[in-house]
């Protein structure tokens, strides 16, 4: 049973506050790079997100440093990330999410809105994408890039139609508790990243929903009704703050000062970005053990424990097979790399 690997952990306070994440973008479609060679035509398209930039960039979207400043409500900075459940980009950078919510989570109020990465194949059809399996490569190519596992053979094996149906079911989440509204949209990025399932299916969604402990049945009534709403409200803020793809990240201060970081960027990127709103900010000092980040994040991959112990890459994956080899830890595997999780024996 996989939801017993999904434990309230201690960060439960910091993330209860953080109510709103939730996670917007448009109509979002992903650009993409192949080859260099072949460039300008992979940024028309939705699904591939480019390694070199890190963006799922929105095919001619206004500029959205033009966005109004975001409202700030209760911590001196406030964080709004758009992102989608099958954005390989946004996958990148979960790792350095995860240690920006350790070290200056007491700073920073974060808001994920969630949109439509892909709203219909049938209005697809650019780039040299015109059907689900010519995604299936390109996904494969940038698990190496972002260091993140990644099975592109989910859109070989049972291709999602849009994005859309796990984006209201995380908006459904959120309804009931925002916490494990976000245990929710890690587990089913997991089930399409590694475990190439097509989170649009319901029986996946309720899995996950049950995993995290969240009320299935209340999450398909919500899911079929207040929740689309919601997700249209989303939809429509995008075009307003002007996104044009994602990840897309806006920090704002008390003063309504806003800076933008867009696409996947290293852990500097976004610390820098705070310092320069709330300049002196320290970040906090946690344990970094393994045993610790398990009860914070119950599942890992080698780039986040990497980033979040202080290892290098090399010593980190050593760490976690030896803790796996002395039952302490169980993996999940896919081609391009391992989850691990805790025993639960």
């Amino acid at each position: 049973m996989r939801e017993s690997i999904y434990p309230t952990n201690p960060l439960k306070s910091w993330f209860t506050t953080v109510l709103s994440l939730i996670c917007l973008c448009s109509s979002i479609a992903c650009q993409g790079q192949q080859k260099k060679s072949n460039m300008s035509e992979t940024t028309k398209n939705p699904l591939l997100c480019s390694p070199e930039t890190g963006l799922c960039e929105i095919p001619g979207a206004k500029d959205s440093s033009a966005s109004p400043f975001i409202t700030i409500q209760e911590k001196p900075l406030k964080m709004v990330y758009f992102t989608d459940p099958i954005c390989s980009s946004c996958w990148g950078i979960e790792p350095q999410l995860r240690r920006l919510k350790l070290e200056y989570g007491q700073f920073i109020e974060i808001e994920y809105r969630m949109g439509g990465l892909l709203p219909s194949w049938d209005i697809y059809n650019s780039g040299g994408i015109s059907k689900p399996s010519d995604v299936a490569h390109h996904w494969d190519e940038v698990s190496g890039h972002y260091d993140m596992p990644i099975d592109g053979d989910v859109w070989l094996e049972d291709p999602l139609p849009s994005s859309y149906p796990p984006s209201i079911a995380f908006k459904a989440a959120q309804m009931q508790d925002g916490h494990k509204a976000i245990l929710f949209l890690r587990r089913i990025r997991e089930m399409v990243f590694m475990e190439k399932k097509n989170i649009t299916r319901w029986e996946h969604l309720s899995a996950a929903a049950v995993a995290v402990g969240l009320d299935a049945a209340q999450l398909e009534n919500d899911y079929k009704s207040a929740a689309k709403t919601a997700f249209e409200a989303d939809l429509a803020l995008a075009r307003q703050m002007g996104v044009r793809g994602f990840p897309s990240v806006f920090i704002s201060d008390t003063k309504g000062q806003q800076l933008f970081v867009y696409g996947s960027k290293p852990y500097t990127a976004y610390t820098e970005a705070l310092k320069k709103l709330l300049p002196g900010i320290q970040p906090k000092t946690y344990d970094n053990s393994l045993e610790t980040l398990l009860l914070y994040y119950p599942t890992l991959t080698v780039k986040e424990f990497s980033l979040l112990s202080g290892q290098e890459r090399n010593a980190a994956a050593a760490a976690l097979q030896q803790a796996q080899k002395a039952g302490k830890l169980q993996a999940l595997h896919c081609k391009n790399g391992d989850l691990y999780f805790q025993n639960r024996n």
